[in-house]
């Protein structure tokens, strides 16, 4: 198995969205024993406190979900422009790859296309 270079191995950045992505896991995982937690509040009178521990549990589950997906979308998508070998947030580059300039994809015309009628 091959070991891990010093170049290649993680970032600061990929340290990150892994914690981001491990604190979402968590945070989904306890709703369901908030929920329960919740339940047994109102049970005993505490309506507002219950309601309160749904929603935020749930509001917070889902902020740690949107983080940790905002981050690992950027994630890919600067693997991407390593692999590639392109900073797609040049326009020029953006350009290339509308065009077709460089890779083996044919445009068709309008007669290259067979219409039953």
């Amino acid at each position: 198995m091959a070991g891990w270079y010093g170049a290649r191995g993680m970032n600061r950045s990929a340290k990150a969205t892994i914690a981001a992505v491990v604190v979402a896991l968590a945070l989904v995982a306890v709703v369901p024993l908030a929920f329960i937690v919740a339940i047994f509040l109102m049970l005993f009178g505490h309506i507002v406190g219950g309601l309160a521990l749904i929603g935020g549990s749930i509001l917070v589950a889902g902020a740690a979900v949107g983080l940790a997906a905002t981050a690992g979308v950027r994630q890919v998508r600067h693997l991407r422009d390593m692999v590639v070998g392109r900073d797609f947030r040049n326009l020029s580059d953006l350009r290339d790859v509308r065009d077709f300039g460089d890779s083996r994809v044919t445009r068709l015309s309008h007669d290259d296309y067979d219409y039953l009628g």
